[in-house]
């Protein structure tokens, strides 16, 4: 890594009007460029400081030291705020995700409102993922990246536990008593999931050809 790396990346990160990932900027300064060390470099220098370099849904980004934050005082529109129903149904969408309508109605006990899932879509903390290779082939939903930005995590393993959670508003107080916390890794894979345009029927490989001596006489 060269002192020329870091102040490029530093140029590059000041004047970006939104986070850039590695690949971007590895992108703008060349194959012979150690983004990666570069960023460690940056990042250490800034620790600390009233700007620091974060890493947020694997891109990077400054921001004003969270210990700061009060001095940052402007008039603005109040944001929308969060009914109980929509917390807990984001919750239970990020760990649980890829999971559909039905499923969040089973671990939150009721009947989940189609305005609430609205709300999510509309903000764009929640996308539709793609549809289960189950009866009825029903959509999925997951987080997006502005979730991750909105919460300040880098990735779902960052997300945190329930008591945290309950803290932060993302879950209410008075969850089903079956509630659990599921690893979030373990969701289910994008490749398991049918797009959601597709209108292709699925057949079993079984019924793909076969060894000649299973043809019909």
């Amino acid at each position: 890594m060269s002192a020329a790396d870091e102040r490029a990346l530093e140029a590059l990160l000041f004047a970006a009007a939104g986070p850039l990932s590695a690949a971007e900027l590895a992108e703008r300064l060349g194959p012979d460029a150690d983004v990666g060390a570069a960023l460690m470099a940056l990042k250490a220098r800034y620790e600390g400081r009233g700007v620091e370099l974060v890493c947020v849904a694997d891109r990077w980004r400054f921001q004003t030291a969270a210990d700061l934050a009060h001095l940052m005082t402007e008039a603005r529109e109040e944001p929308r705020r969060l009914s109980k129903a929509a917390q807990e149904t984001l919750a239970i969408i990020a760990y649980h995700q890829p999971v559909t309508r039905a499923e969040i109605e089973s671990v939150r006990g009721v009947q989940a409102s189609k305005g609430t899932l609205d709300v999510l879509l509309e903000l764009g903390l929640v996308r539709m993922r793609g549809r289960r290779r189950t009866p009825g082939r029903p959509v999925t939903y997951g987080t997006t990246d502005a979730f991750l930005e909105h919460y300040g995590l880098a990735s779902l393993v960052d997300l945190p536990g329930m008591a945290e959670m309950k803290a932060a508003g993302l879950l209410g107080l008075d969850l089903p008593p079956d509630f659990s916390v599921p690893d979030p890794s373990a969701s289910t894979a994008e490749e398991d999931l049918i797009a959601l345009d597709s209108d292709a029927p699925e057949f079993h490989t079984d019924f793909l050809g076969g060894d000649e001596d299973s043809q019909p006489a």
